[in-house]
């Protein structure tokens, strides 16, 4: 088995790499101290390519394969760690979703704005009683005519307070736990949606970490995603593609520290000589 990378991932490596450095870096310092989503940056990430990695060529994505998706966030976390996490959540938490699940449908209306980056994604499956215990959501999915009316909240969600597009969890049938968990798409602006409280954090202070609220929000049926009851399934597979992202993004920060460590023990000099030279 070859591990070697291919000219063409070669060449994305590097691009990625020129990418974040000219773009992303030099604003990555204001970026967590101001606790700044960074609008500008999304914007120059999606004409190439970076929002929507994975997504196929006909729904306006870059076509790459999961290698090339976990490269981007790597090469992005070294620079910025808000920057990797926003790409992380929008594209394996939401965009995957909606390409492995969505109808035809909802692939054409969601797939080539979020792959432009002209859409923000999210996911939201925790709630204040429901970490990794799924099966204690609070927040429940009543059929109503051609729709469904949403009640419950959801929190920790990454890019909440600047996403247009949300994946939420919510129970369908509550006496089967896990297996009466339905997936829905809601939108920014949704009727009875809102942002609730904004979490302060110790670091990646950029992605915006936030509540949401849904107060009899109703979304119509064509924006159930998958099959009813089935929607356990469907977040075990994006958290999958999710701890994929995650770890790029821990080896990216690993790999930044490092190298302003090794910066930083040659310049810095102390008796005459760099601090590298003591070891």
């Amino acid at each position: 088995m070859d591990f070697n990378l291919s000219k063409t991932q070669i060449l994305f490596q590097q691009m990625i790499h020129q990418f974040a450095e000219k773009e992303v870096k030099p604003l990555a310092a204001e970026i967590d101290e101001m606790e700044r989503f960074p609008v500008e940056t999304v914007q120059k990430m999606g004409p190439v390519g970076i929002m929507g990695i994975p997504i196929p060529v006909a729904y306006g994505g870059a076509g790459g394969d999961t290698l090339l998706y976990t490269m981007a966030v790597e090469h992005l976390s070294r620079a910025c760690a808000t920057t990797g996490v926003i790409v992380s959540a929008h594209t394996s938490l939401c965009a995957v979703p909606i390409l492995e699940y969505g109808t035809e449908e909802q692939k054409q209306k969601y797939l080539p704005r979020l792959a432009a980056g002209e859409w923000i994604g999210a996911f939201g499956l925790t709630e204040p009683n429901a970490g990794t215990d799924a099966s204690a959501q609070q927040t429940t999915a009543i059929p109503d005519g051609d729709g469904f009316i949403l009640n419950g909240s959801k929190i920790f969600i990454t890019n909440a307070e600047y996403a247009h597009v949300y994946v939420i969890m919510a129970m369908t049938d509550r006496s089967r736990g896990t297996k009466g968990i339905t997936a829905f798409i809601v939108e920014k602006g949704t009727p009875g949606f809102s942002i609730g409280k904004k979490e302060k954090k110790m670091g990646i202070r950029g992605s915006a970490t936030c509540e949401l609220i849904f107060e009899n929000c109703r979304i119509p049926k064509g924006n159930q995603l998958g099959k009813t009851n089935e929607g356990f399934g469907i977040a075990m597979k994006a958290l999958d593609g999710g701890r994929i992202g995650i770890a790029a993004q821990a080896l990216g920060i690993a790999q930044g520290a490092l190298t302003e460590t090794i910066k930083y023990v040659k310049e810095r000099k102390q008796f005459g000589k760099p601090l590298s030279a003591f070891q």
